[in-house]
């Protein structure tokens, strides 16, 4: 791909800059770093202006545009310093599935205000008997003679549970089909009686994963994304969905090589030579890494702004990502001492605290490395499946085989 901006889009970025120029104070103020309200006001400020959802269709509330123009709007949030969107998950993975699966109602009541942070978004998958094996899980969907839906089960790992006002969940309806097959998508009202969230403190000392329970959880079926049955469909543009988010568009993950580079460079020339010629030599290998990533998912933001769909080169570009951000993280802890590791920065925040703590939990967000690299085996290498001991038998019969 041509590395260099095209004249449009040239343009676009000098657009963007200005404009984050002059509302810098606000979106970077340290103050209100970690205040929720800042951080809707924040996100809604981005989208009235054009800045967030990007690539989203007009109709459903985005600006049309580019899959390039995206990835410029966070290359100029990155180099002013921006904490982030609030509603990440929301855009980058929930709404795309009610974009592709949901009603025309869904879509008009939801996605707007998706966008603008009115509502925060989660997506409640894993359960504490089924992360890897996502089809596994056990979360309880029965209809009812009205219609409706009685949920009753458990999700774990629910990033911002604890504020969300919506979800998309995964249930199951059918036990007696194979497991992939008796599945069904919802949006679920995280206010409605019966769903408990308790946040799960970290060892980075934040607590924004969520375990969530549901107690004969009533949802209409007007709330359903996708037919009955087909919820594994959904699911797999979640996924993918959430994997181009988390790296396979050429964002980094983790510190980013850019702020690695600065906490290193104000602090090498503290170290001896030999050092010095150390931290430069393995800081070398991790930024040829990252910028493998970046470049890689460069080259799909470029097939995507032709009209191919997202595959399982997202899997590859979260994995690299990943590895990357590993290799920058433990950088510092081998080559710069304690000293270093616990130095903050000038707003407070220790990149490598936050850093080790962190990464664990990333590396399993969106499927773990395992998982990934099945899927590229499997899609990309076309190498044979990995065998499955519960192929070919209802999701029943698989929990009698287990003793569940």
């Amino acid at each position: 791909m041509d590395f260099d901006d095209t004249p449009d889009e040239a343009a676009w970025r000098q657009q963007v800059r200005r404009f984050l120029e002059e509302h810098r104070s606000t979106l970077v103020d340290p103050a209100t770093r970690h205040d929720v309200a800042a951080a809707r006001a924040r996100q809604a400020l981005l989208y009235d202006h054009g800045y967030v959802g990007v690539t989203w269709p007009e109709a459903a509330g985005g600006r049309g545009g580019t899959p390039m123009q995206q990835a410029i709007v966070d290359q100029e949030l990155a180099r002013i310093g921006f904490p982030g969107l609030i509603n990440l998950i929301g855009i980058g993975m929930c709404g795309p599935t009610v974009i592709v699966h949901g009603s025309e109602e869904q879509k008009e009541r939801y996605l707007r205000r998706l966008l603008r942070a009115e509502d925060i978004w989660c997506q409640l998958f894993s359960e504490p008997a089924s992360g890897s094996d996502l089809a596994a899980l056990r979360t309880k969907a029965v209809q009812q003679e009205d219609g409706s839906w009685r949920i009753s089960g458990q999700k774990v790992w629910t990033t911002l549970a604890h504020l969300a006002d919506y979800g998309i969940l995964l249930t199951r309806t059918d036990p007696d089909v194979a497991k992939h097959r008796g599945l069904t998508m919802f949006v679920v009202d995280m206010k409605a009686p019966g769903v408990t969230a308790r946040p799960l403190r970290q060892m980075s000392g934040g607590a924004e994963f969520n375990e969530v329970f549901f107690d004969d959880v009533v949802i209409p079926d007007s709330e359903r994304l996708g037919e009955v049955g087909q919820g594994w469909q959904v699911a797999l543009t979640t996924l993918m969905s959430e994997r181009l988010s988390l790296g396979g568009g050429g964002t980094e993950i983790g510190a980013g090589v850019d702020a690695a580079a600065a906490h290193l460079a104000a602090r090498l020339g503290a170290q001896s030579a030999d050092r010095q010629a150390l931290v430069r030599q393995s800081f070398g290998r991790a930024y040829v890494s990252s910028l493998g990533t970046r470049y890689t998912g460069y080259r799909l933001l470029s097939a995507l702004s032709k009209g191919a769909l997202p595959g399982p080169e997202a899997s590859a570009g979260k994995l690299a990502g990943t590895v990357a951000a590993r290799q920058l993280s433990d950088l510092a802890v081998r080559a710069l001492g304690p000293e270093a590791v616990f130095a903050s920065t000038a707003d407070g925040e220790n990149l490598w605290q936050q850093s080790q703590a962190g990464l664990p939990g990333m590396a399993i967000a969106g499927g773990t490395n395992e998982v990934l690299r099945n899927v590229i085996g499997e899609r990309v290498l076309g190498l044979p499946a990995e065998p499955r001991a519960d192929k070919g038998v209802t999701f029943r019969e698989s929990l009698a085989q287990s003793g569940s």
